[in-house]
């Protein structure tokens, strides 16, 4: 079959370039190893019949603020397309019984705020003030190819609208750490570690350089936003994109795993697939997979660039362990006004998060992990039965490669004997916020870091961000310089996804922007 353009793997970004390419007149195909399209965006009864649980990616904030949304919302909502917000975004428990959260009522949090610390509440009001006008310019860079002349008309806009101390401030934001940014501005430990959790979401801990970004963002976006989530599962995305995707002639393959681009003359021209069949591009092949499947496996031997090594050798941040349970009840946290909340971080301090860093660093299991509660069926009750709950818990940072366990009661070494004591280890961490939690649990399905990578070869060593955060992969690095702007070294090919800017997440931006470049806008 002849296509003008296809599309190898069906996350998000291949989707969202797939729908953008079919709706100016491509004729497209993508082709998807699994049963099920959708990445690391998907939704399946993995516990019990009933119980829907969102596999990986669980809140769909960038994908409510992305450049694709916002131009196909009418489109995605037309083919089913649905979300619930709440209102109570996230908080983190400490130790002590106490909780901070951030909610959309601005007079609550900022008392909530201010109660811990009177001096931070005045500061929080400053900057949830500053926000809106900080925000345009800061997503607007962030859907932005780099390097681009779009990019640097973003800045100069930015500092001819707002001067050259707000270019200093958004500047700091993209470089700090988040200890070195919050204590620059705020008092109380409490809030610090509140808002620095999120940028464990990103690989980035306290002191990592650059973690400060996503912190800032999530925080004052969700205070201003809510958390979306999408209603019945998060695959209410991918249903809705390969709905619209078929409705303007694109095909979808399930099962139909690429063996190899076929390049002829240094250019691409076709993808090859396990049964042996073949597709021919007319126009282009777009790769929705992590540089290293694509240069050290679907083209090898056609490129020799060192670029392209640079790419495939993109190191992988930390890996994670996902764990779904189906409750007969909602969590019993020390303080029941958490029940309320999307998410609760269990990241008590800056130090703690550091800890588990610095051990993870070592290739050890941490002794503390941190973990992320998302309790979606207090924002979603369709996702299970009647009365009944699921949690999805994400516990991180744990090392691909065991070389040891720093709370030294793990002996074993590989993932498949660690996983259910190292997931004892993370419900023992709930337990303390959330006493009786096991006496809830109808069932639980436990995925270790190996089982993600095996599940989605994207996620290598279990890193749902498909390669590390830090700055030296990040922006005109990442997936490496030169290669940042979707085109590979070979004519035709073109590579999207977690792994290339903007990067991972639900924002569907180096699909989008890759499809625009094609298409001419």
């Amino acid at each position: 079959m002849t296509y003008d353009a296809v599309i190898i793997g069906s996350g998000i970004n291949g989707l969202a370039a797939a729908v953008h390419l079919a709706i100016k007149g491509w004729r497209v195909a993508v082709v998807e190893r699994n049963a099920v399209p959708g990445g690391a965006v998907r939704t399946a009864e993995v516990t019990l019949p009933g119980f829907r649980h969102d596999l990986y990616a669980t809140n769909l904030d960038a994908f409510m603020g992305s450049a694709f949304f916002a131009r196909h919302d009418a489109l995605l909502r037309k083919h089913g397309f649905a979300v619930v917000t709440s209102e109570h975004a996230f908080a983190s428990a400490f130790e002590d019984g106490s909780w901070l959260g951030i909610d959309t009522n601005g007079e609550a949090t900022a008392k909530r705020l201010g109660e811990e610390n009177a001096a931070d509440e005045r500061r929080w009001r400053e900057l949830a003030a500053a926000f809106p006008t900080a925000a345009p310019h800061l997503f607007a860079l962030l859907a932005a190819p780099v390097p681009s002349w779009r990019a640097a008309n973003v800045v100069w806009r930015a500092w001819r609208e707002q001067g050259t101390a707000f270019l200093g401030e958004m500047a700091d934001l993209f470089v700090a750490s988040s200890r070195d940014w919050l204590d620059r501005r705020f008092e109380s430990p409490k809030l610090k570690a509140m808002m620095a959790a999120w940028g464990t979401h990103l690989d980035c801990a306290p002191d990592t350089a650059g973690g400060a970004l996503f912190p800032y963002i999530e925080c004052f976006a969700q205070h201003a936003n809510g958390l979306p989530m999408g209603k019945g599962g998060i695959d209410t995305v991918t249903k809705a994109m390969t709905g619209a995707l078929e409705a303007h002639g694109g095909t979808l393959l399930t099962n139909a795993a690429a063996t190899s681009v076929i390049v002829a003359d240094g250019r691409a021209t076709g993808v090859r697939l396990a049964d042996g069949s073949a597709l021919t591009a007319r126009r282009a092949v777009i790769a929705n997979v992590h540089p290293r499947h694509l240069y050290k496996s679907l083209v090898a031997g056609d490129v020799r660039d060192s670029r392209a090594e640079r790419a495939a050798n993109l190191r992988p941040g930390a890996g994670s362990m996902m764990i779904h349970l189906a409750l007969n009840d909602q969590p019993d946290w020390r303080d029941p006004a958490l029940k309320a909340f999307a998410y609760v971080h269990l990241a008590p301090s800056l130090s703690a998060m550091s800890r588990a860093y610095a051990e993870w660093a070592e290739g050890l299991l941490p002794a503390e992990p941190l973990v992320v509660v998302s309790q979606p069926t207090a924002v979603d009750p369709t996702r299970a039965p009647d009365g009944k709950h699921v949690l999805w818990v994400m516990a991180r940072p744990l090392p691909a490669a065991i070389a040891g366990d720093a709370g030294g009661t793990i002996a074993a070494r590989d993932w498949p004997s660690v996983k259910e004591p190292c997931a004892e280890r993370v419900l023992d961490t709930i337990e303390r916020y959330a006493p009786g939690l096991r006496g809830k649990i109808l069932r639980r399905s436990v995925h270790s870091p190996a089982d993600l990578e095996r599940s989605n070869p994207n996620l290598i060593g279990g890193d749902t961000n498909a390669g590390s955060y830090h700055l030296d992969q990040s922006f005109v690095l990442r997936p490496a310089f030169g290669l940042t702007r979707y085109a590979t070294p070979i004519k035709s090919l073109y590579n999207v996804g977690a792994s290339i800017w903007p990067g991972s997440g639900t924002g569907a931006g180096s699909g989008y922007l890759c499809a625009r470049m094609l298409a001419g806008q």
